[in-house]
């Protein structure tokens, strides 16, 4: 597949399964979240993979750190479950003259949707969430992310259940300007 035909398909899966990506697979997935644009190389992120027994934990920290109703806390103790793999995208913020903070959450962000991409090109399913606790404070404490860090979003990544079909393009025409 051509670079350009990967950006244009790129769409979200949501519904994957096991098996997650072999070691091969994850450090090729991870190797792509490294090459993203970084101002003064400052490698403002981290990440977090999660398989195995580290889904039951990410579920337990979840419903910890969650004050919902019981009836929710079911729904919130199966999310990391939704997928065999899930890579937790976080900031780790530099003090920089040239890199403002704002800059380097973008570079972050940037992680997180090439190694969707990567995943994608690999066979594999994924799609990047958020959500309150991804701005949990005891989650991010859980995950050991730092208290002035953020968290970008969960990467639930595995084998999709069924054939995707491709989703209807966008038109790009409403949000562009053009000066001359």
């Amino acid at each position: 597949m051509k670079g350009i035909e990967l950006l244009l398909q790129r769409q979200s899966n949501p519904l994957v399964t096991s098996p997650a990506p072999d070691k091969q697979a994850l450090e090729q997935i991870l190797a792509a979240g490294m090459r993203v644009p970084d101002h003064a190389c400052l490698k403002p992120w981290h990440f977090t993979v999660i398989t195995d027994d580290g889904l039951q934990r990410l579920s337990d920290l979840f419903v910890a750190s969650s004050d919902q109703q019981t009836a929710n806390l079911e729904k919130i103790a199966k999310m990391p479950f939704r997928a065999p793999m899930v890579i937790v995208i976080s900031s780790e913020f530099t003090q920089h003259e040239k890199v403002p903070t704002k800059e380097q959450l973008i570079t972050a962000g940037c992680c997180a949707h090439a190694m969707q991409m990567a995943a994608y090109t690999l066979g594999f399913g994924a799609i990047w969430r958020t959500g309150e606790l991804a701005s949990n404070e005891q989650v991010k404490q859980g995950l050991g992310v730092n208290k002035e860090d953020e968290i970008i979003g969960f990467l639930y990544i595995g084998t999709p259940c069924k054939e995707q079909g491709l989703k209807a393009s966008k038109s790009f025409e409403e949000k562009v300007t053009y000066w001359k």
